[in-house]
């Protein structure tokens, strides 16, 4: 009896170890399980960011790739730009060259001219419009002044000696006065009482400058025709005149200003003969 109990016991033991064992490997098989599940929610999670880390290194490469792209459109249009700008450069400094170096040569035709009657040998001056302002009209009133102050006919006369005095320094103005006074035996008035006239005709006018640097001398060549009588033949002769001049403000006369509107004055002429020899009539 003792040893059926003892048995029944031990069943009675074993069994509720066994119950605790499928208890246990249930519980670890649940286990198991859940942490299958975890393992693949972990996994998948892990596979969706490295697609999403590998998607987003695709988007910077490709954005990175049209970065250098369009640095380098950027650099080819620079290049190209300053390209053109160094083209141009050669291009109008060519250009300017060639205009500097258009006259390589040129011909500079003169006439040399020979005077028949007194032998003068000298260059017809040509003006080619590069003279300056100043000097071209210095020309004209030297010519003006010559033609008319070396000239003599009655019916001019008076104008002709006012207009004289119009261009004339005070110093040479006396000289004129005292020139043309009747008590002076040389005086125009009492030289062509005869009715003879005198025409003058400028040839050339050159200009000089003095060791100070002043612009103020003038040589001006000129002809003087003579006629003793209306059917009679003119005498000419040749003459060089010497004359310093100044430009002083114009007068206040209303008829000065008419004649010499810019103030122009002769301050010393000397006037003499270029040769001596038998006048002729110039060609």
């Amino acid at each position: 009896m003792s040893d059926w109990l003892s048995c029944f016991g031990e069943r009675l033991y074993l069994v509720p170890r066994t119950l605790r064992f499928s208890a246990a490997s249930d519980q670890s098989a649940s286990a198991t399980g859940a942490g299958s599940i975890v393992l693949d929610s972990v996994g998948a999670a892990m596979k969706e960011a490295t697609a999403d880390q590998a998607l987003a290194s695709y988007f910077e490469e490709a954005a990175s790739w049209d970065r250098d792209r369009v640095a380098g459109a950027q650099r080819s249009a620079r290049v190209a730009w300053r390209v053109a700008g160094a083209g141009w450069v050669c291009a109008v400094t060519g250009g300017a060259s060639l205009l500097l170096l258009m006259p390589l040569k040129r011909v500079e035709p003169f006439v040399v001219r020979v005077d028949n009657s007194t032998g003068v040998v000298d260059v017809v001056p040509v003006y080619a419009g590069e003279a300056s302002w100043n000097q071209s009209v210095t020309r004209y009133f030297l010519t003006h002044y010559i033609t008319i102050c070396e000239r003599f006919n009655f019916a001019t006369a008076e104008s002709d000696y006012e207009e004289c005095g119009a261009l004339q320094g005070a110093r040479r103005n006396q000289a004129w006065s005292a020139l043309w006074s009747k008590t002076n035996q040389g005086s125009p008035l009492n030289v062509h009482k005869d009715g003879s006239t005198v025409r003058a005709q400028v040839e050339s006018v050159s200009f000089f400058q003095r060791g100070s640097g002043a612009n103020d001398l003038a040589q001006v060549r000129y002809v003087k025709a003579e006629r003793q009588g209306s059917d009679a033949d003119e005498r000419f002769t040749h003459w060089i005149a010497t004359v310093q001049y100044v430009y002083t403000p114009p007068s206040q006369d209303p008829l000065l200003r008419r004649w010499n509107p810019l103030g122009f004055k002769v301050v010393e002429l000397v006037t003499e003969p270029e040769v001596v020899t038998t006048p002729s009539r110039p060609n």
